[in-house]
């Protein structure tokens, strides 16, 4: 069994930035694919970033490409999404999501595990 953490969410004015950290336990996840989604009100949820743990990969979701990071530090079974220039629209509950398999980075159904999940506010 894994359990994932969110931290890190909280509340910024448009252009600044957020760090959020996601710690597994449980077993190391290092080699494990970890996503991170989000999901605004009325909306659902979506993809923001990934990274595959085996030749650490990333991918991104269009809309965050170029503003966020997905980086793990495998010492600390931890994945982190830096977001910088973030906008109003960026406001959503974000998740960390962890699953063993490389496939299909962005599909949430196959992810195993998730976080409670940590509020993104961005005002303008």
């Amino acid at each position: 069994q894994v359990q994932v953490v969110e931290s890190g969410g909280g509340l910024v004015q448009a252009g600044g930035s957020l760090r959020l950290s996601c710690a597994a336990s449980g077993r190391t996840v290092s080699l494990w694919t970890m996503g991170w989604f989000r999901q605004a009100p009325g909306k659902e949820r979506e993809f923001v970033a990934g990274i595959r743990g085996s030749v650490g990969r990333t991918d991104y979701a269009e809309s965050v490409k170029g503003r966020f990071m997905i980086s793990r530090d495998n010492a600390k079974n931890t994945v982190y999404l830096q977001m910088n220039s973030l906008k109003p629209e960026d406001t959503a509950v974000y998740y960390c999501a962890a699953k063993p398999l490389p496939n299909d980075l962005w599909l949430s159904t196959t992810y195993d595990y998730w976080g409670q999940g940590t509020q993104v506010t961005v005002s303008s």
